[in-house]
């Protein structure tokens, strides 16, 4: 997994505050959220946001990341297994400027190769489907994409230390 840009914010958590990190795996339907716990070590799906428009989108975001108290976002950049860019990949990073603007809270674009993939493999094996009913599985593929980011995360974290 690739942090592909980064956008800085003005707005920053108090010193010592706990910071969540929440994973977008964005669409044009649904934008799938999912959120980490207060320490970055686990990642659970939080909900699956059905798009009504950009501001009433953005503003339910901002919500979400104030009840939260999120210090970070992730963008799930849709690259091909190749690694070439999907026609979504621009979309998703116009979305990832926009709403690091609104809410002004650090973005960053993350590889999310084979996430729903492994979510819709995940839910299946679960028996998920039947309680899901016809829901999406956008909120398990940003789950995915988070955990995956913390265990790259730690695995650096590791490496520098020792180093």
């Amino acid at each position: 997994m690739t942090a592909v840009s980064e956008k800085k914010s003005e707005q920053q958590p108090a010193p010592g505050a706990a910071r969540r990190i929440l994973a977008i795996d964005y669409g044009r339907k649904r934008i799938g959220l999912a959120l980490s716990d207060e320490l970055g070590l686990t990642a659970q799906p939080l909900t699956v946001l059905h798009r009504k428009n950009r501001a009433a989108d953005l503003n339910r975001l901002r919500d979400i990341c104030a009840r939260n108290s999120v210090g970070l976002i992730l963008v799930g950049h849709p690259v091909h297994i190749t690694g070439e860019e999907s026609e979504m990949a621009e979309e998703a990073a116009s979305f990832a400027e926009r709403l690091t603007k609104a809410v002004r809270i650090e973005t960053e674009m993350v590889d999310e190769r084979l996430t729903t993939w492994e979510a819709r493999a995940t839910v299946s094996q679960a028996g998920g489907r039947r309680n899901r009913g016809r829901d999406s599985i956008d909120d398990v593929a940003a789950a995915i994409l988070l955990r995956d980011y913390l265990a790259l995360r730690r695995e650096n974290a590791a490496t520098a230390e020792r180093d």
